[in-house]
Protein backbone atom coordinates (compact mmCIF):
# COMPACT_ATOMS: atom_id res chain seq x y z
CA UNK A 1 0.00 0.00 0.00
CA UNK A 2 2.95 2.25 0.93
CA UNK A 3 4.70 1.90 -2.44
CA UNK A 4 0.78 3.31 -4.49
CA UNK A 5 2.14 6.87 -2.53
CA UNK A 6 6.19 6.67 -3.91
CA UNK A 7 7.29 5.41 -0.16
CA UNK A 8 9.45 3.25 -1.76
CA UNK A 9 11.45 5.43 -4.06
CA UNK A 10 11.70 7.94 -1.19
CA UNK A 11 13.32 5.19 0.95
CA UNK A 12 15.41 4.47 -2.06
CA UNK A 13 16.71 8.40 -2.99
CA UNK A 14 17.31 8.82 1.16
CA UNK A 15 19.54 5.56 0.70
CA UNK A 16 21.05 6.99 -2.29
CA UNK A 17 21.73 10.46 -0.37
CA UNK A 18 22.85 8.54 2.22
CA UNK A 19 25.97 7.39 0.50
CA UNK A 20 26.64 9.84 -1.22
CA UNK A 21 27.26 11.68 1.64
CA UNK A 22 29.00 9.02 3.00
CA UNK A 23 31.42 9.15 -0.04
CA UNK A 24 31.57 13.27 0.73
CA UNK A 25 33.26 12.65 4.06
CA UNK A 26 35.12 9.76 3.77
CA UNK A 27 37.04 11.83 0.81
CA UNK A 28 37.47 14.89 3.04
CA UNK A 29 39.03 12.57 5.63
CA UNK A 30 41.19 11.11 3.49
CA UNK A 31 42.23 14.79 1.88
CA UNK A 32 42.72 15.99 5.76
CA UNK A 33 44.73 12.87 7.36
CA UNK A 34 47.19 12.60 3.55
CA UNK A 35 47.95 16.28 4.39
CA UNK A 36 46.71 17.37 1.31
CA UNK A 37 43.68 20.11 3.27
CA UNK A 38 44.99 21.85 6.25
CA UNK A 39 43.04 22.94 8.86
CA UNK A 40 44.43 25.42 10.86
CA UNK A 41 42.90 27.66 13.78
CA UNK A 42 45.50 30.61 13.52
CA UNK A 43 44.38 33.09 10.47
CA UNK A 44 46.78 31.87 8.29
CA UNK A 45 49.15 28.65 7.15
CA UNK A 46 52.93 29.43 7.69
CA UNK A 47 54.98 29.59 4.36
CA UNK A 48 51.69 29.71 2.29
CA UNK A 49 49.61 33.29 1.09
CA UNK A 50 45.85 33.27 1.10
CA UNK A 51 44.91 34.05 -2.59
CA UNK A 52 41.07 33.93 -2.54
CA UNK A 53 38.60 33.73 0.63
CA UNK A 54 35.68 32.43 -0.21
CA UNK A 55 33.93 32.76 3.24
CA UNK A 56 32.56 30.60 6.28
CA UNK A 57 31.72 27.08 6.43
CA UNK A 58 30.63 24.94 9.21
CA UNK A 59 29.74 21.24 10.08
CA UNK A 60 27.40 20.20 12.66
CA UNK A 61 26.37 16.97 14.37
CA UNK A 62 25.50 15.03 16.80
CA UNK A 63 28.91 13.26 16.08
CA UNK A 64 32.60 15.43 16.41
CA UNK A 65 34.05 13.11 13.35
CA UNK A 66 30.26 14.10 11.13
CA UNK A 67 30.67 17.69 12.50
CA UNK A 68 34.53 17.61 11.32
CA UNK A 69 34.64 15.84 8.37
CA UNK A 70 31.60 17.89 6.88
CA UNK A 71 33.32 21.30 7.19
CA UNK A 72 35.80 19.78 5.58
CA UNK A 73 33.58 18.60 3.03
CA UNK A 74 31.91 21.63 2.94
CA UNK A 75 34.73 23.48 2.01
CA UNK A 76 35.96 21.36 -0.36
CA UNK A 77 32.60 21.29 -2.33
CA UNK A 78 33.38 25.15 -2.67
CA UNK A 79 37.18 25.09 -4.10
CA UNK A 80 38.77 25.55 -1.28
CA UNK A 81 42.54 24.52 -0.51
CA UNK A 82 42.66 24.90 3.37
CA UNK A 83 40.48 26.56 6.13
CA UNK A 84 41.86 28.94 8.30
CA UNK A 85 40.31 30.27 11.70
CA UNK A 86 39.03 26.73 12.95
CA UNK A 87 36.72 26.85 15.77
CA UNK A 88 34.58 24.29 17.57
CA UNK A 89 31.64 24.37 20.34
CA UNK A 90 30.55 21.76 22.29
CA UNK A 91 26.23 21.89 23.23
CA UNK A 92 25.47 19.56 25.71
CA UNK A 93 21.79 18.70 26.24
CA UNK A 94 19.90 17.76 29.55
CA UNK A 95 19.57 14.31 28.33
CA UNK A 96 23.03 13.84 28.21
CA UNK A 97 23.60 14.48 24.27
CA UNK A 98 26.15 16.46 22.72
CA UNK A 99 25.55 18.74 19.86
CA UNK A 100 29.11 19.56 17.76
CA UNK A 101 29.62 22.67 15.98
CA UNK A 102 32.49 23.50 13.79
CA UNK A 103 33.19 26.33 11.75
CA UNK A 104 36.61 28.30 9.82
CA UNK A 105 36.88 30.39 7.18
CA UNK A 106 37.47 28.33 3.55
CA UNK A 107 40.46 29.46 1.53
CA UNK A 108 42.45 29.37 -1.54
CA UNK A 109 46.13 29.43 -1.49
CA UNK A 110 48.51 30.91 -3.99
CA UNK A 111 50.90 27.70 -5.20
CA UNK A 112 53.73 26.70 -3.60
CA UNK A 113 56.93 27.59 -5.05
CA UNK A 114 59.48 24.94 -6.14
CA UNK A 115 61.91 26.62 -3.73
CA UNK A 116 59.05 25.56 -0.96
CA UNK A 117 58.28 22.69 -1.80
CA UNK A 118 61.90 21.67 -2.20
CA UNK A 119 62.24 22.60 1.55
CA UNK A 120 59.36 20.72 2.58
CA UNK A 121 60.95 18.13 1.05
CA UNK A 122 64.89 18.28 2.56
CA UNK A 123 62.72 19.18 6.04
CA UNK A 124 61.15 15.63 5.57
CA UNK A 125 64.51 13.40 4.77
CA UNK A 126 66.06 15.48 7.81
CA UNK A 127 63.32 14.01 9.92
CA UNK A 128 64.24 10.16 8.38
CA UNK A 129 67.74 10.58 8.94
Amino acid sequence: MLSLFGGDKKSRGGRHEELKKGARLKNAKEMFFSGKFPVVTTPGLEGRKVRKVLGLVSGRGFDSECAFYGLTASAIDIGADAIIGYQENVAFHPDGSRYFSCYGTAVILERETSAQAARKTIGVKSLMH
